[in-house]
């Protein structure tokens, strides 16, 4: 007998501007085509809600500020929808999930999505860990940080993020296209190095530009400019510019433009805006941290460059923006390695997986 259609609950209490949101929202789309009724627990108003509301799937609209509250109505919703498996995505709702759990009020398949390294002290994650059917890592560096504090190995799972090309693929309008050069000004021919990302370490990026010979426009599209880039801004010589653009979900008329992807973080799970811009054939330079490696070997799919070290970031900008072939290279074999292994289907389908699993350990459970 085929498996049953799961009745599932996707839960954050973040939901804002963010690659998480963003997957979400796609993983929790792609399910629903395999079939599966998804309902989306997060705060109104959030750009997760709007996604949710425009793929047609049910949203839950939840107060995250208080735990015993958020638990109460977490287990009305879980009886009232019929849920089958929850599937919490940040800290509070997994806490709240995890106090239902110890006080014999969930029942039913409980999984944790970790999409960040983590920070959790060893004695929370224990618990939660514990009280969870599993744990998915986005990707394998989060998984290792995960069993360094002591997380129960034999419930963790890795489940890397995927993209959706349907979505990427689909060509910016002209309007776009017009927003996107506004905003970047007179380029003077300069190549663009865009960072698409929240405020990651940009810095590192900035202080480079002191060594890096060739000029450039560095686009930083999804931040505002604070006091300490402003600094190193007016350091840094003038045959550089930085454009800050704020953050916007339809970041693609930016790849068009750009001649390089740039990703400068400490800590990374698995960056979403790094699978899309790769996936759109743009050579990739990327810190050595988290899970950049795991799509990242660094001459064939990209670049990787240990963080933190502004003069190597010099190198590797002035090396990938010096030797064309060599961008071309490391751009095409990132382009095929990401539509090839890090596709929504590839991730959906996985994720579902975990779930079988989680039901049917809670199965195994019940009937022991």
């Amino acid at each position: 007998m085929p498996d049953r259609a799961l009745t599932i609950l996707q839960l954050t209490h973040q939901g804002g501007g963010s690659g998480s949101t963003t997957i979400i929202a796609n993983v929790s789309r792609q399910l629903a085509r395999r079939g599966h009724r998804v309902l989306v627990g997060c705060r109104p108003g959030t750009m997760l809600a709007q996604l949710a509301w425009d793929a047609g799937l049910e949203v839950v609209a939840l107060d995250f500020h208080r735990l015993g509250p958020l638990a109460d109505a977490l287990g009305e919703t879980i009886a009232r929808e019929e849920v089958d498996v929850v599937n919490s995505n940040a800290t509070r709702d997994r806490r709240a999930l995890t106090w239902l759990r110890l006080r014999r009020r969930l029942s039913l398949p409980f999984v944790v999505t970790r999409h960040t390294m983590p920070l959790t002290l060893p004695p929370e994650l224990i618990v939660v860990g514990l009280s969870a059917d599993r744990t998915v890592a986005v990707s394998h560096a989060v998984a290792r940080a995960l069993r360094r504090r002591l997380h129960p190995g034999a419930r963790l799972r890795v489940v890397p993020n995927g993209i959706d090309c349907e979505r990427i693929d689909t060509p910016p309008s002209e309007a776009e296209l017009a927003a996107a050069r506004t905003a970047l000004g007179d380029v003077a021919g300069r190549p663009i190095v865009l960072v698409l990302a929240r405020r990651k370490d940009q810095h590192i990026l900035l202080q480079a530009l002191a060594a890096l010979e060739r000029p450039v426009v560095v686009a930083c599209v999804g931040i505002e400019g604070d006091a300490e880039l402003r600094a190193i801004e007016r350091s840094m010589p003038p045959r550089h510019r930085v454009v800050y653009v704020p953050f916007t979900d339809r970041p693609f008329a930016f790849c068009r433009l750009a001649a390089l992807s740039a990703l400068p973080s400490r800590i990374e799970g698995l960056s979403i805006a790094l699978l899309e811009t790769m996936a759109l054939g743009l050579p990739a330079v990327v810190s050595h941290a988290g899970g950049n490696p795991d799509v990242i070997t660094s001459g064939t799919t990209g670049v990787l460059v240990p963080p933190l070290d502004p003069r190597a970031w010099a190198d590797a900008l002035a090396r990938v923006l010096g030797d064309r072939a060599f961008a071309q290279r490391i751009a095409r074999a990132g382009r095929d390695l990401v539509r090839r292994e890090f596709s929504l289907e590839r991730t959906a389908e996985r994720t579902e997986a975990v779930y079988r699993e989680a039901v049917e350990r809670r199965r195994a459970l019940g009937a022991g």
